[in-house]
């Protein structure tokens, strides 16, 4: 019954927050006809405008709807050591062996407009697999899925609903935007059992690469100091009674306001950011939480960037709810760190990353494998750093890096006993972006 309430509400919010205002596009105080930017939801860093403060000198009767098309595309070359995550196989598959590969890694189209004074949209499709070289073979075609589907209502600037498909998460890495990545990719672990990219035990969450489907809120307080945002997701979804997935998260910005809805992974000189946030994910008996932090400043001939995070998992030890993520979601703690420079006269950032995953299971959660087998072979650590050039900012750059994983697993000649080994892998990557 409170689950049927809960849901009621937020359907009821979501409706009532549709604005059906009509007319032309809005002018400052009637005297400019110089557009205002969409207040969008973007995949790129912008400044927005305070409307709360331009909307009192609009005029209703003014409006106009507007859109924007735009596109991400990255395109790669990779030359990668037999076993790293995503490398094709070779025609014998020995672990010293290193196979090239080209893809198209991902394509986006983004749409996105202004409905009313205070109300926005965004959608975003996506290959559902690479188009070229993949770890099974060629692969000649792919179609598109819908990856991004979000309305936004900004009531004020201390409270915006966010409605449809979004990226969830509690840490700022996991709320990046594609186009402003500082590394090469994702990280492997901040999307922890959220997509694709990491799955040790499957898909626990049921993401698509990092999304899921509910109703969020957002506000920005203080002076644009203080980010709050709480929202309700579907998770698992394994039947209409299971509990909802909440996930909450508080930001404090000592320098600028960071207004982005999705996270820049890096600023390029522009402005002066020190974010530290708080970040809670969960559903039934998981749990994801810790603390992040970002700094972005001018130093120098250019300005340095640093990202870090640290969070602990867990899928608790209940083992007879049949909501349990106990046997999917082992203990464990995920440390993340990356850190660049970027020269602006040059227009290049060399840039390295650090990541590590840790298992801590207890015996509920190995399904009968000795808990310290367990944590050997469910541990794991990427290392590595590159070379970006930017063309033209995060519309046109180009990615070369060297990443390495190193992963323990059962010896081939004794089960009893571990091995350590090392995989690398050479990418360069192509960027174009436009919106």
């Amino acid at each position: 019954m409170k689950r049927k309430l809960l849901l009621g509400s937020l359907a009821l919010l979501s409706v009532f927050s549709i604005d059906t205002e009509a007319g032309e596009y809005p002018l400052r105080g009637g005297k400019s006809k110089k557009k205002a930017k969409p207040n969008l939801l973007r995949e790129i860093p912008f400044q927005q405008e305070d409307s709360t403060k331009a909307d009192s000198a609009y005029s209703p009767q003014e409006f106009k709807p507007s859109i924007q098309v735009g596109a991400i595309v990255h395109m790669m070359a990779s030359y990668a050591q037999v076993g790293y995550p995503g490398s094709a196989p070779s025609t014998n598959g020995k672990p010293e062996d290193w196979v090239r590969g080209a893809m198209l890694y991902r394509g986006r189209i983004m749409v996105g407009g202004q409905l009313s004074r205070k109300g926005s949209f965004f959608l975003e499709t996506e290959l559902p697999k690479p188009i070229g070289s993949t770890p099974g073979g060629k692969n000649e075609q792919s179609g598109l899925i819908m990856l991004d589907c979000q309305y936004e209502h900004k009531f004020a600037e201390g409270f915006q609903v966010i409605s449809g498909a979004q990226l969830v998460s509690g840490n700022r890495n996991g709320l990046q935007g594609a186009a402003s990545l500082m590394a090469n990719d994702f990280t492997f672990y901040q999307y922890a059992y959220n997509t694709f990219a990491f799955n040790p035990v499957g898909q626990p969450l049921r993401s698509n690469f990092g999304r899921d489907v509910g109703v969020n809120t957002r506000g920005l307080l203080f002076k644009s100091k203080l980010e709050y945002r709480l929202g309700v997701f579907l998770g698992r979804g394994l039947n209409g009674n299971d509990p909802l997935r909440t996930v909450g998260r508080l930001v404090y910005n000592f320098l600028d306001a960071d207004r982005n809805f999705y996270y820049s992974g890096t600023n390029l000189g522009k402005g002066k950011t020190v974010s530290l946030g708080f970040g809670v994910d969960g559903q039934a008996n998981y749990v994801n939480l810790g603390p992040d932090l970002f700094i972005d400043l001018p130093v120098g001939p250019g300005s340095i960037t640093l990202n870090t995070a640290f969070q602990y998992v867990s899928g608790g030890t209940d083992t007879v709810s049949k909501f349990s993520y106990t046997r999917l979601i082992p203990n464990s703690t995920i440390q993340f760190g990356e850190l660049g420079y970027y020269i602006s006269s040059l227009k290049i950032q060399p840039w390295i990353r650090y990541e590590n995953f840790t298992a801590a299971a207890v015996k509920e959660q190995t399904s009968g494998v000795p808990t310290d087998m367990f944590n050997k072979t469910h541990s794991s650590t990427v290392f590595g750093g590159g070379l970006n050039y930017f063309f033209n900012g995060y519309g046109t750059n180009l990615r070369l890096s060297y990443v390495t994983k190193s992963a323990t697993t059962i010896s081939a000649t004794n089960p009893m006993e571990t091995e350590t080994k090392s995989y690398g892998q050479t990418w360069l990557q192509l960027q174009f972006f436009f919106f």
